[in-house]
């Protein structure tokens, strides 16, 4: 197994991305996000979420999602904004609309969700994860993307 490398992150596969986070440790996970490659593995995820939308699955819904990662450089946050909308699923990484939804986590547990590795519901009643607004939104969004397995 290739190990987890930023640098190269745009040719991984979706599938291959969520095995190199489940194999890597949770420090090193850590260390990447905090260091000078984090926005690229940010933009990577969230440039493939209108790829992995399941339209069919979304129905009616009309959401904005406010998805905030802590542990930045210097302590910093980054905050990306999905507008989900009449079948379709727009991002952007400067929010510029009021969030239905705001879910704030640390840049591990994001790592993890967004690779199928961790359940959000028990990152939420374990406080990992911090979800303000739609609950049951929340609650549905897994449903909404093709999450890949590990």
């Amino acid at each position: 197994m290739a190990d987890f490398d930023p640098a190269h992150f745009a040719s991984v596969e979706p599938e291959q991305f969520a095995k190199l986070v489940k194999s890597t440790p949770d420090d090193k996970l850590a260390e990447v996000m905090r260091g000078e490659l984090r926005g690229t593995v940010l933009d990577a995820v969230f440039s493939r979420m209108p790829a992995l939308f399941r339209a069919d699955r979304a129905g009616s819904t009309n959401a904005v999602i406010h998805w905030t990662i802590t542990g930045g450089p210097d302590g910093a946050s980054d905050t990306y904004e999905i507008v989900i909308s009449d079948g379709t699923c727009q991002v952007s990484e400067t929010p510029s609309h009021e969030p239905k939804l705001a879910l704030t986590m640390g840049p591990v547990e994001f790592l993890k969700i967004v690779s199928g590795g961790a359940n959000p519901v028990m990152m939420f009643m374990t406080g990992k994860l911090k979800a303000k607004g739609d609950l049951g939104l929340a609650a549905n969004i897994a449903n909404l993307f093709d999450i890949p397995k590990a």
